[in-house]
């Protein structure tokens, strides 16, 4: 077993790769796929960013989930939510909505824009095995409702947990789930280095959008564009250059077989199946014994 260091440090850097998703969606994968279990409790992230209209225009027609929890976070564009449970959400920059797929969720997100940019991301979180099968559920959080932050020159949008940066406790919109997410935007107006405090089991990512940053007592140097995941340790330090941007992502593993496969994520392959047979036979949505 390795030791836990107090500062984290870069365990390897993933790069953002295009690929092509729903109708025709042109995005960047950040992670997601193969042995998910590194990033645990977190399943994929995917970046979205356009300008040209036939790269988003297509977006994503109605599609099943089971097992886990999205959250869009829209940094520019309008991207419109319809669900089988009734609900509608219209989607605008700053705007961020968190889906819990639970048993099963059919959906769509489909762009209400014809040209300009569209902007965004989304996060794949898991849900341990006894909240697979809990009821779905839909919360939609208004740019407006989403607690900010100023740490220096540093500006936090904290859309879920509980972290403290450089001793200010930062809470973000959504608390209280098991996985005990967190999930902050980091916008450096000036260079500054921060430090952030987290239980030395939890997972932590670092993806920068913009600019760039350096990681731990290394400096290991993170650009645009790439992901770092970090060792285990008790605080992470960080130092932003001036208009680097970049999505800090924590959260506790939930240390739980995980099967993969399209839309549904659960712990076993005969529960993929079984997803896969409800689906088939229009009883995806359907309350579960």
């Amino acid at each position: 077993m390795n030791p836990i260091r107090h500062t984290r440090e870069v365990e390897e850097i993933l790069i953002a790769r295009p690929v092509s998703d729903g109708d025709g969606v042109q995005l960047k994968r950040v992670f997601g796929g193969n042995d998910l279990t590194r990033f645990d409790p977190f399943l994929m992230l995917d970046e979205f960013g356009s300008d040209q209209a036939s790269d988003y225009i297509g977006g994503f027609p109605s599609h099943p989930h089971r097992g886990f929890e999205t959250v869009t976070y829209m940094l520019e564009g309008r991207m419109e939510h319809r669900d089988h449970m009734g609900n509608e959400g219209n989607l605008k920059p700053g705007d961020v909505q968190w889906m819990k797929a639970g048993p099963g969720v059919i959906h769509s997100e489909m762009p209400q824009q014809t040209e300009g940019k569209m902007r965004g991301f989304q996060l794949w979180v898991n849900l341990p095995g006894a909240e697979k099968m809990t009821p779905a559920a839909y919360n939609d959080l208004a740019a407006a409702s989403i607690p900010r932050y100023t740490v220096g020159a540093l500006s936090i949008k904290a859309i879920a947990g509980e972290l403290a940066v450089d001793e200010t406790l930062i809470k973000g919109a959504v608390t209280g789930l098991s996985t005990d997410p967190a999930y902050l935007d980091l916008d450096f107006a000036a260079a500054q280095t921060i430090s952030i405090a987290l239980p030395a089991e939890y997972t932590a990512l670092i993806y920068v959008y913009e600019g760039t940053t350096e990681v731990g007592k290394s400096a290991y140097k993170v650009g645009a564009g790439q992901l770092a995941r970090l060792s285990n340790g008790t605080s992470i330090l960080l130092r932003g250059a001036a208009g680097a941007r970049a999505l800090l992502i924590t959260g506790k593993p939930i240390g739980e077989p995980i099967v993969h496969y399209g839309p549904f994520v659960m712990n076993s392959m005969a529960q993929i199946e079984q997803a896969i047979r409800d689906y088939n036979a229009g009883t995806l949505v359907s309350p579960q014994p």
